[in-house]
C-alpha cells in the first residue's frame, strides 16, 4: 500500500525493484580492452588467374616469343559505325581482312568501305546455299549466322557459327571460280555489310597498291606450309632403299613479339602523427599497405585478362575463339571449346556464367566433377577444373566469355611475367619505396606492381564468347 506524508505527497516505494544494483555495460567498456579485427576488405577474390599462371623471370623486363615463320595471316575483327539504322564499316579496321593486312592506303581502304551494301536479315532466313558462286564478301555487323553442311549419310549439321565483326566469302581470292562448301542460315536477326567482287575488282584495277598488295597475298598462299599457316618443314617417310632425302631448315619470324612488364602503381600516404601515436596494437603502417597490395593484386588480375596490349581476352585469335550453339554455355559448347587445343589445363569464367553452366547440366541431368587445386575442390569439365574469375567482363547485364589456357612454358601455353629481387622488393616483383615525408608531415610509399602475360603459340588460349548468362524465364 503506498503511504502519503503529512502533506499529501506520496511517499517514496520502499521497493528497489527498478533500481540499479551493479556497473552498466555502457561504463564498464571505458575501463575495458577492446578486441578488434584487423581492417577487413570486401574486393578480395580468389584470384585463381594469379595462382594457376606460372611465372617467368624477365630480367631485362621485356620477353620476345620467338616463333616460326609464318604465311598465315591472322583474322582480327572488323569494326562498324552505326548511325539510327544505318551501318557502315569502319575503313581502318579493313585492315583486319587477311588479304587487307598492313595495307598502307588509308584513302583506297575509304574507297572500299563505300562500296559496302547494307542488308538486314531475319532468322531463319537462308543468306546463300552450297554450290553457288562465290561472288560478294558479306561482314557480319550483327547477329549470329550459321554454316550448315551436308553430312556423310544425308543430314545435315551446324559446322560453324559467326557473330559480330566475323567475315566470309574472302575465301574466292586465292580460287577461281570459288563455290561455297556450305549453307549460312541467320540464327538470329541482325544486320551485314556485303561487298560484290566486281565492286573489288574495280577498284583494284585502279590502284597499283591495292594490286601490289593482293599480289602479295597470293604469293604467301602459295608457300608450302602446315595447317596452321607455318612454313613447312620438308620430311620423308615411308620410303626403301637409297631414296634422296630432302634438304630443309626452319625458318623464323623476323619482326617477334615483345612483351614488355606493365606496371601498377599508387603512392600511400600516411600521416606521422597517425604512424606514431596509433600503432598500438596494430601497425598503421602494415596494415594500410596489405590493404593497397590486395587492391593492386586484383588490377593486376584484371589487367592480365583485359588489358588490350597483353590482356588474355583481348589477345586470343580470332580462329580460336568459337560461338555457342544455343546461347547458354552448354555441356557440347564446352566439349567444343575444350578439343581446340591439346593439353588444356583450366577454364577460366565469371562465377554468373558458371552458375550458368550448372543450370544446363542440371537440366540435362548431368552433375559435373570436383577436382583439388591447391589444397580446395573445385567443380571441373572432363577433369578440367573450372575457375571463377570477376574480371572477365559481363556485357549488358547479360553476356560474357568462358576462356580455356593451356599454361607454361614448356608446354607452348601461357605464362606470367614478373621480374623478382627488384628494390625494395615486399613480395615477388612488387615493391614499396619510401618516398620521403612533406611539409605536411605526410609520410609517402610508393607501391609498385610489375606483371605482363604471353601466349607462346596461338591455341594456347581459346575464347567462348557471347555465352547467356542470364536466368531463363518460367
Amino acid at each position: 500500500m503506498t503511504t502519503e506524508t503529512n502533506l499529501g505527497i506520496p511517499a517514496p516505494s520502499s521497493s528497489v525493484e527498478n533500481q540499479q544494483q551493479s556497473l552498466g555495460t555502457a561504463a564498464a567498456r571505458n575501463l575495458a580492452t577492446t578486441t578488434k579485427s584487423a581492417p577487413q576488405m570486401q574486393g578480395i577474390s580468389s584470384r585463381w588467374l594469379l595462382r594457376t599462371l606460372p611465372w617467368v623471370q624477365v630480367s631485362g623486363g621485356t620477353y620476345r616469343v620467338n616463333r616460326r615463320l609464318s604465311y598465315a595471316v591472322g583474322r582480327g575483327r572488323v569494326g562498324f559505325v552505326k548511325t539510327g539504322a544505318e551501318v557502315r564499316v569502319m575503313a581502318p579496321s579493313l585492315r583486319e581482312l587477311p588479304v587487307l593486312r598492313d595495307f598502307e592506303d588509308d584513302a583506297v581502304l575509304e574507297q572500299l568501305a563505300s562500296r559496302f551494301v547494307q542488308r538486314d536479315f531475319r532468322a531463319g532466313e537462308v543468306l546463300f546455299e552450297a554450290g553457288q558462286q562465290i561472288n560478294e564478301v558479306y561482314l557480319i555487323a550483327h547477329g549470329k549466322v550459321n554454316k550448315i553442311s551436308a553430312g556423310k549419310y544425308g543430314d545435315t549439321a551446324v559446322v560453324g557459327v559467326l557473330a559480330d565483326g566475323d567475315r566470309i566469302g574472302d575465301e574466292a581470292l586465292t580460287q577461281a571460280d570459288g563455290l561455297w562448301p556450305f549453307t549460312v542460315k541467320a540464327a538470329t536477326a541482325g544486320t551485314l555489310l556485303a561487298l560484290a567482287w566486281p565492286a573489288f575488282q574495280e577498284l583494284a584495277d585502279r590502284s597499283d597498291a591495292l594490286r601490289t598488295q593482293i599480289m602479295q597475298y597470293l604469293a604467301d598462299a602459295q608457300q608450302p606450309q602446315t595447317k596452321h599457316g607455318e612454313a613447312e618443314i620438308a620430311l620423308a617417310a615411308g620410303h626403301e632403299g637409297e631414296h634422296e632425302l630432302p634438304g630443309t631448315f626452319v625458318d623464323y619470324e623476323v619482326a617477334p613479339r615483345e612483351y614488355e612488364l606493365s606496371v601498377a602503381q599508387t603512392v600511400l600516404q600516411v600521416h606521422s602523427r597517425v604512424a606514431d601515436l596509433y600503432n598500438q596494437p596494430m601497425n598503421q603502417i602494415e596494415q594500410q599497405l596489405k590493404l593497397t597490395v590486395e587492391a593492386l593484386r586484383e588490377r593486376q588480375e584484371y589487367e592480365l585478362i583485359n588489358n588490350p596490349e597483353f590482356g588474355l581476352l583481348q589477345n586470343a585469335e580470332y580462329d580460336q575463339r568459337i560461338q555457342t550453339h544455343s546461347g547458354p554455355p552448354t555441356p557440347d559448347d564446352m566439349d567444343e571449346l575444350l578439343s581446340r587445343r591439346r593439353g588444356t589445363k583450366v577454364f577460366l569464367a565469371h562465377p554468373r556464367t558458371i552458375a550458368a553452366f550448372g543450370r544446363e547440366c542440371s537440366s540435362r541431368g548431368l552433375y559435373p566433377g570436383t577436382v583439388e587445386l591447391q589444397g580446395q575442390q573445385v567443380p571441373s569439365w572432363r577433369g578440367v577444373p573450372v575457375l571463377s574469375c570477376n574480371k572477365i567482363p559481363i556485357v549488358d547485364g547479360h553476356t560474357s566469355s568462358i576462356l580455356a589456357m593451356r599454361i607454361g612454358e614448356d608446354n607452348q601455353g601461357v605464362i606470367g611475367l614478373h621480374q623478382t629481387g627488384i628494390p625494395d622488393e615486399y613480395q615477388p616483383s612488387l615493391s614499396v619505396r619510401f618516398m620521403g615525408i612533406n611539409e605536411k608531415a605526410i609520410i609517402s610509399y610508393l607501391v609498385s606492381a610489375y606483371y605482363s602475360a604471353a601466349i607462346l603459340v596461338p591455341d594456347a588460349v581459346g575464347v567462348l564468347e557471347n555465352v547467356e548468362i542470364a536466368r531463363p524465364r518460367g
